[in-house]
């Protein structure tokens, strides 16, 4: 098992991996269904998707555990299967990474539950936490080296699956997904993602942002947290370009080459671990690579740079003003 730590004191930069679902579907799952029951049924197609991704050059592959989770699995009436389908996932992941002959990182993805916290809805803290803690222990008996705590929006939730990660005593990353004018769904803005795991002991190994909307927007998530922390290591892992619905489908404008570009921004941009999520596929992760080890860092962009070259933001930042205006409207209407 590889250390993600001595990776990154290794190599400057890690490439991490592209989409699950978004590749399973264009390989025969069918919307609806849930990608977790492929570590038990499709055990071929999850490692093929992993071993595509290895070949294109990933330094760290996520497993297929997205939403294996007591809650969401509860959805297909699967909470029973959580240890099974998230220690099947790991070895899956596993397996291919020790074929590599090279250090791959095995990273278990960590999803969030789908559930409100406590007033909002009926989640509590530790009920959070014991949910985390089992879906990480089921992840470290298949041999994960990692927790990857993703694409969270509450501050509160990423602290108890962060608390669930250390109580299996297995290290973790955690990302959140800026997608609401330029903070979490639940407000938490970027530059703050940093002091969300104040406290926590062991801390994380490195955070930052994924998914969300546009490159361009994730991007713009991840200079404001370099600059709030620049000794921190920092992951960008964003959509292939910009989700748009055709024909009743999504599909993503991102193109090999956009990708490539993305990258180099990312790296300039101050992030040391950068992948794709969703609409990445293994031959966008490929162009990524090359582009990656051709490039040596440049200037830091700004907002005009990445939208001069990976297009315009999908939804841009509210500024203290406009809030401080809309408030005014509120307070009077």
């Amino acid at each position: 098992m590889a250390s993600l730590t001595k990776l990154l004191a290794e190599k400057r930069i890690l490439l991490a991996d592209g989409a699950t679902g978004t590749n399973y579907f264009d390989r025969g799952l069918t919307a609806g269904d849930p990608p977790e029951l492929w570590n038990a049924d499709n055990v071929d197609r999850v490692a093929k998707l992993h071993m595509e991704f290895v070949v294109a050059g990933a330094d760290i592959i996520l497993t297929n555990t997205f939403g294996c989770n007591k809650h969401r699995l509860k959805l297909h009436l699967l909470q029973s299967r959580v240890h099974e389908l998230n220690k099947r996932a790991a070895e899956i992941a596993r397996k291919v990474a020790d074929a590599s002959g090279r250090d791959v990182i095995v990273a278990g993805s960590v999803g969030p539950t789908g559930e409100l916290f406590e007033p909002m809805g009926t989640l509590t803290y530790d009920d959070a936490v014991a949910c985390f803690k089992e879906q990480v222990e089921g992840l470290k008996a298949g041999g994960a080296d990692v927790a990857w705590i993703e694409t969270m929006s509450s501050p509160d939730e990423m602290r108890a699956a962060m608390e669930g990660a250390i109580q299996a005593d297995l290290p973790y990353t955690y990302t959140g997904s800026f997608d609401t004018a330029g903070r979490t769904m639940m407000g938490l803005e970027p530059e703050a993602l940093g002091s969300v795991a104040i406290g926590m002991s062991p801390p994380p190994i490195a955070h930052g942002s994924n998914c969300g909307v546009g490159a361009s927007d994730l991007l713009l998530s991840v200079l404001s947290m370099t600059e709030a922390n620049p000794d921190a290591v920092v992951i960008a892992k964003g959509n292939c370009g910009v989700p748009q619905v055709k024909g009743g489908e999504v599909v993503y404008s991102g193109t090999p080459e956009l990708m490539a570009r993305y990258v180099r921004l990312a790296v300039d941009s101050g992030a040391r671990i950068i992948g794709g999520c969703c609409g990445t596929t293994p031959e966008h992760l490929a162009a990524m690579r090359k582009a990656l080890d051709a490039h040596t860092k440049g200037e830091r962009p700004d907002r005009a740079k990445l939208e001069a070259d990976i297009g315009p933001l999908v939804n841009p930042p509210v500024s203290a003003a406009d809030r401080a205006a809309r408030k005014r409207v509120s307070a009077r209407g």
